[in-house]
């Protein structure tokens, strides 16, 4: 009895394990047979493949799109002086150095108020010089003729140097533009280290030497 029942009892794990094992490759054949065919019929059959290859590319070009993006404004130097020639400030606008305008704007209203100034005193006194070597009545009866001449060529003097000034900052404003132009990109670190140590000669003693480090 032993014997018949160990029997039955091998015959029944056996049949147990070709259920289970044909359970498992049916279900997995058939979920196969289910997801290939429309993941085949989703694209077309020459272009499957393509596809696949052509996908990291894409993600290569969207990265290298992103990257161009990041990369910070670089004005030309050439433009930023043309324009700031042109018309003074244009050049610290196109180098987006906009703080600088109301500085260049109020040098400006300031070297044309010195010269508007200058320049009709100047005709003011030069008119009654003028009349007054010509023995007409004028409007500094309480100048002499030297007072007159000498306060006109004060105003000479000083619209001239109002016109030099106004020269100097209109081309320093286009040296600026220049300038801030070439180095909108140059960075140097706040890092910068020094050191006081020894080090070698090429005679093979020693000797003190200061490094400094631009990091």
């Amino acid at each position: 009895m032993q014997k018949i029942f160990f029997c039955l009892l091998a015959v029944a794990c056996l049949l147990r394990g070709r259920a289970g094992g044909q359970v498992l490759p049916d279900t997995a054949a058939g979920s196969f047979v289910q997801q290939a065919p429309a993941v085949r019929d989703s694209l077309p059959a020459d272009t499957a493949g393509a596809a696949v290859l052509l996908l990291p590319a894409a993600l290569r070009d969207t990265a290298d799109t992103a990257a161009v993006k990041k990369q910070p404004f670089q004005p030309v130097p050439k433009k930023a002086a043309l324009y700031s020639g042109i018309f003074p400030g244009l050049g610290q606008a196109y180098n987006r150095q906009y703080w600088k305008l109301p500085i260049i704007y109020a040098g400006a209203g300031i070297a044309g108020y010195f010269i508007v100034t200058n320049l009709d005193r100047y005709r003011t006194y030069r008119k009654a010089y003028i009349a007054r070597l010509g023995r007409e009545p004028d409007d500094y009866p309480y100048l002499s003729d030297g007072d007159l001449r000498l306060v006109q060529e004060t105003y000479k003097r000083r619209l001239d140097m109002t016109v030099l000034f106004t020269a100097l900052g209109y081309t320093a404003q286009i040296i600026d533009a220049l300038a801030a132009a070439h180095l909108r990109n140059f960075d140097i670190s706040e890092d910068i280290s020094m050191r006081l140590g020894p080090v070698a000669t090429p005679g093979g003693g020693l000797g003190v030497g200061l490094a400094v480090h631009f990091q």
